[in-house]
């Protein structure tokens, strides 16, 4: 399983990501957020380094020039479009970059297919995650999961969504012929943008 490992905001912790074999690394460039990478990392820290993990930029309704000037300036490998980002938007940039649309799922969410539909054609990966009132991105909470294995989707997605260390059990019982990853942030750190790689370890250990 891909696990991809949100809210990185330092260089040593994304080379000790690197060692632990976690497919994906998430650096935030959305300014209101307390992991917002730009202004902790250099573009230095992740352009000099040779890595096999992946770099994901999280962005939240920003536009394709800013978006397209983060790709270049931290040679990021994907970008995650978590706001209310438009099919046209997401169809430019997956002409340059992989892309991942991020959906916020709430409580009254009734087909998840009729709500990736327009995106169907236009990304690469989708990120399913719980809906706030008050949040932009990741929330930190859970929603229900039977609404992805009772929905089609046919695009390989990532479950986000307040998942922790007492979620193996669960992740493993979860079953969807499209189910290609598990993207974490919160439920790992010792405060927001530091994360406890030693559950991050135990994490990747017990998922295997």
């Amino acid at each position: 399983m891909n696990i991809k490992v949100c809210g990185i905001t330092s260089k040593k912790q994304l080379q000790q990501l690197d060692g632990l074999n976690v497919a994906y690394a998430g650096f935030i460039f959305y300014e209101k957020s307390p992991r917002y990478a730009g202004l902790k990392l250099a573009n230095e820290d992740l352009t000099e380094m040779d890595l096999d993990v992946k770099k994901v930029g999280v962005f939240v309704d920003a536009e394709y020039e800013d978006i397209m000037e983060m790709v270049e300036k931290y040679e990021l490998d994907m970008v995650q479009l978590h706001g209310n980002e438009s099919p046209e938007l997401c169809e430019e940039l997956s002409e340059d970059v992989e892309v991942i649309k991020a959906f916020s799922i709430t409580d009254t969410t009734t087909s998840i297919d009729t709500l990736v539909a327009p995106y169907d054609n236009v990304c690469d990966y989708y990120l399913f995650d719980a809906a706030s009132k008050t949040a932009k991105g990741g929330t930190g909470t859970k929603f229900d999961w039977k609404k992805i294995t009772d929905s089609k989707i046919e695009k390989p997605f990532f479950l986000s969504g307040g998942i922790g260390p007492d979620d193996v059990t669960a992740l493993k019982k979860f079953k969807h012929p499209d189910f290609f990853g598990i993207d974490v942030n919160s439920q790992f750190e010792k405060e927001p943008g530091v994360k406890d790689m030693g559950a991050v370890l135990k994490f990747v250990h017990d998922l295997k």
